[in-house]
């Protein structure tokens, strides 16, 4: 199989790339840069060119571009920088698919934050979309993708939670804390965390672009839990005691509204990989605790 990614040197897209070579798969990263290798194509998604041969010779497109959330502070142009990251490099990517006469699978990034704060109510790919700014960037940037669907394309978005992983993403950030035993949990510590692993993460985004499932699909373990749970575990596998929970006030004096992300409880079920059979390595948090300490350590 031939698949383009671009985000590839991402969290994700790095173990993604490294998994489907592994297993013979040619993988053409989207860089924006001129192309030094026969694996790279160069593209601009904020000027809309991309080369729209290497999208018709691929199999599958995987797009995981996107400015990160936690990266800086959520100001009004910061904003606009996420919005513009994920919906410009979408479209791009779905109006080549569309040009191409051709109808590769796309199999496009999207985030939990589309289901916005929900409290306690299960959250399925059924559900609604909800309120705030994460909701409306994961509406703009599904919606970007339309035009390859109505060229014939199978496009499933991929609603990522929290991914656990023992170095980069939201590991880079929580980690340290947790091995030092300063943080017990975000605000009251009673959100609920929709979260996968960045193996099984890497294992269903594969067993999605060899299905034929189209449409939103919930990337996260069958056990969400609460902040104060998550942060118990994970201490408890890199043998320490959690610390104090941080006030709502803290985080967003901090790291401003990206703290509102933290603080959303968002109760979620993998409906769609649950009814495709996938299997979890690690579908509890015991066991993703257990799976992030054990990297971390080598």
């Amino acid at each position: 199989m031939r698949v383009v990614i671009s985000g590839a040197s991402g969290l994700i897209g790095t173990a993604l790339s490294e998994s489907l070579r592994r297993d013979g798969h040619t993988v053409v990263s989207l860089v924006r840069r001129e192309a030094r290798r026969d694996d790279e194509s160069s593209w601009d998604p904020a000027a809309h060119t991309i080369d729209v041969d290497a999208i018709a010779a691929a199999d599958a497109v995987i797009n995981l571009a996107g400015a990160s959330i936690g990266a800086k502070r959520l100001t009004d142009s910061y904003k606009q920088v996420v919005l513009r990251s994920r919906v410009d490099s979408t479209a791009t990517i779905a109006n080549a698919i569309r040009d191409a006469g051709t109808s590769p699978a796309l199999l496009s990034g999207s985030s939990m934050g589309f289901y916005g704060a929900r409290g306690t109510e299960e959250l399925m790919e059924r559900s609604g979309r909800g309120d705030g700014f994460l909701a409306d960037v994961c509406v703009a940037w599904e919606r970007a993708a339309e035009p390859a669907a109505e060229a014939g394309a199978r496009v499933v978005n991929l609603r990522t939670g929290l991914v656990l992983a023992a170095h980069g993403g939201f590991a880079e950030r929580l980690m340290p804390l947790v091995k030092w035993g300063l943080i017990g949990g975000f605000g009251k510590g009673n959100a609920y965390q929709s979260w996968i692993t960045l193996d099984d993460h890497v294992r269903a985004t594969r067993a999605l672009l060899h299905g034929e499932h189209a449409g939103p699909a919930n990337m996260i373990s069958p056990s969400p839990v609460t902040d104060a749970e998550m942060v118990a575990e994970l201490s408890r596998a890199f043998g320490r005691r959690p610390g104090l929970k941080v006030p709502g006030w803290a985080l967003h004096l901090g790291i401003g509204e990206a703290a509102d992300d933290l603080l959303a409880s968002q109760k979620g079920a993998p409906g769609v990989l649950t009814r495709l059979g996938f299997s979890w390595d690690h579908p509890t948090m015991r066991d993703a605790a257990t799976y992030v300490a054990t990297a971390a350590a080598h």
